[in-house]
């Protein structure tokens, strides 16, 4: 039997007025508030039970209550509810006395916005998973070895001894062809890419083609550099490359594209590189979540098709932690020299922190970590997706046999709205359309790009159900298309 109306929870008194019935509700919440009738503190009813007291859509409810907790009238805790917020002024008392309206210029600002009590933004490992004991030994061993000229500014392409240690990690794990005199240390891939930009316009390159959905941050890095960016079109199969002509660079993520998640099919990996190999165009392939695949058969970097034509950028940031500021670069022999002038003639990265990483890789750390993050991860993987087909079977997750993210398909014009729910629940997400770039001219789909590897253990059930509280129901579909 359905629920009646009278035990949904939290009686209020509101009265919307106008004929759109979000600003009507917002106006009315708003000059309760000012009059005092609705005092700080005061919790408001659940945007459910609101909506089924008034008779409009959910989503309707929860659009007004992110309005006024924008605006510093409400604020919203995973826990406590949507309350009134402390220090609103009102008609009844207040700084104002018994003003019927604030003096123009005071009305309230948001609040500061503190840590969102559960964060699903893509592109951060579970920091408490670091290896901090095995890390500390890896570090005890590699100061002990240490020879003195460690400590002085160094080689500019990095320590000798982490760029032996990736030659053979790559080799092994990532089909990456690369000798220690070719490979760059670097201060994550946001620097290499600033290495490669310097390097691409002192060329006197004008344009890199990219993904039409990527990393924006990326983007600005190349655009800083004085280079335009040319988005290529993206469909089942993945980015085509059948557009590429004279550009001087292509950045691409063909293990696992970010943020959509699918790996670059093998027929356009081929057309990639022959483009390369025609025109003298460097490729310069990110091997996003290379370590993270749960089920499918790992992919080997694009890097070994042609090393010649190829910059394999790679880095630690997903699978140990971003604060290490440890990246690098496996460039084509004729590069090198430059690359290294670009990054300014001299080391950036700290040696320590560089040896300790050459150890953990050789002495197997490393490994025995990534394996039992993959574990982890997948586990959190097959929860996410359990729960989306229990709970919001209308919501399709894509992109999830590797990585560290899933992109959840949302119904048509309700991105905007769940992203407000969510920001109502405390709850961070990221919407597909950041991630698309401003050139890119297919129609966009609305879409969530949900990180899974950010909350700590003893958070992720609660942060899934946070994103499950949020995803538009299928019965309110047509209601919120009418709200």
């Amino acid at each position: 039997m359905a629920k009646s109306r009278a035990t949904l929870g939290i009686d209020l008194h509101v009265e919307p007025t106008g004929p759109r019935v979000r600003r009507g509700l917002t106006d009315a919440l708003r000059e309760a508030v000012r009059t005092g009738r609705l005092t700080p503190g005061t919790r408001l009813p659940s945007s459910r039970a609101l909506a089924a007291d008034l008779g409009i859509a959910r989503n309707t409810v929860a659009d007004a209550y992110a309005d006024l907790v924008a605006e510093g009238w409400l604020t919203a805790r995973q826990g406590s509810g949507t309350r009134v917020a402390a220090g609103v002024p009102s008609t009844a008392s207040g700084p104002w006395g018994s003003a019927a309206v604030q003096p123009t210029g005071t009305a309230p600002q948001p609040r500061p916005r503190s840590r969102p009590a559960y964060d699903l933004l893509p592109g951060v490992p579970d920091l408490s998973s670091f290896p901090r004991a095995e890390w500390l030994k890896a570090a005890r061993r590699a100061l002990v070895a240490a020879p003195n000229e460690a400590f002085d500014y160094g080689d500019p392409r990095g320590r000798v001894e982490l760029r032996t240690a990736l030659a053979g990690y790559l080799a092994r794990a990532r089909g990456v062809r690369a000798d220690p005199g070719r490979i760059l240390v670097c201060a994550g891939i946001s620097h290499g890419l600033q290495i490669l930009g310097a390097m691409l316009r002192a060329r006197g390159a004008s344009t890199v083609a990219v993904e039409s959905y990527g990393l924006d941050v990326h983007w600005r890095l190349l655009a800083d550099a004085g280079l335009r960016t040319v988005p290529l079109p993206f469909d089942e199969l993945g980015t085509d490359p059948r557009q590429l002509t004279e550009q001087a660079a292509v950045l691409l993520t063909p293990a696992h594209q970010f943020p959509m998640g699918g790996t670059l099919h093998r027929d356009r990996r081929a057309a990639v590189v022959d483009w390369a190999r025609r025109t003298g165009g460097l490729i310069v392939e990110d091997d996003y979540d290379g370590e993270f695949r749960y089920d499918r058969q790992p992919v080997g970097a694009l890097q070994g098709l042609d090393p010649d034509h190829v910059v394999y950028a790679g880095t630690i940031s997903k699978s140990l932690a971003p604060g290490l500021r440890l990246a690098w670069l496996v460039l084509p022999s004729g590069l090198v020299k430059e690359a290294a002038r670009a990054k300014g003639g001299k080391d950036m990265c700290g040696a320590l922190d560089q040896l300790t990483l050459a150890e953990f890789l050789t002495s197997g750390a490393y490994d025995r970590h990534v394996r039992a993050a993959r574990l982890r991860y997948r586990r959190r993987r097959d929860a996410l997706v359990a729960e989306l087909a229990r709970r919001a079977p209308q919501v399709h997750a894509t992109g999830i046999s590797a990585g560290l993210h899933v992109v959840l398909r949302l119904p048509p014009g309700t991105e905007q709205a769940t992203l407000r729910a969510a920001s109502w629940q405390d709850l961070a997400l990221h919407g597909l359309h950041r991630y698309r770039h401003p050139d890119a001219t297919f129609k966009p789909l609305d879409a969530l790009v949900v990180g899974y590897g950010t909350p700590p253990d003893h958070a992720w059930s609660g942060a899934l159900e946070a994103l499950c509280t949020v995803l538009p129901e299928s019965d309110e579909l047509e209601a919120t298309g009418r709200g």
